[in-house]
């Protein structure tokens, strides 16, 4: 569960940094969520992907 949030956060602040410059700092938002889902399943000792 984790991961699929992950990765749909990782998709969306991609589209957002290639194509909607006007939400900003939302997008990096997004990311550093995205990253810290990932880096709590690693800690967890789950297959981070």
């Amino acid at each position: 569960m984790l991961v699929d949030i992950a990765i749909l956060l990782l998709i969306l602040w991609f589209l957002g940094f290639i194509g909607v410059y006007t939400l900003g700092s939302y997008i990096h938002i997004l990311l550093i969520i995205a990253i810290i889902l990932i880096i709590v399943r690693i800690i967890r000792g789950e297959n981070p992907l």
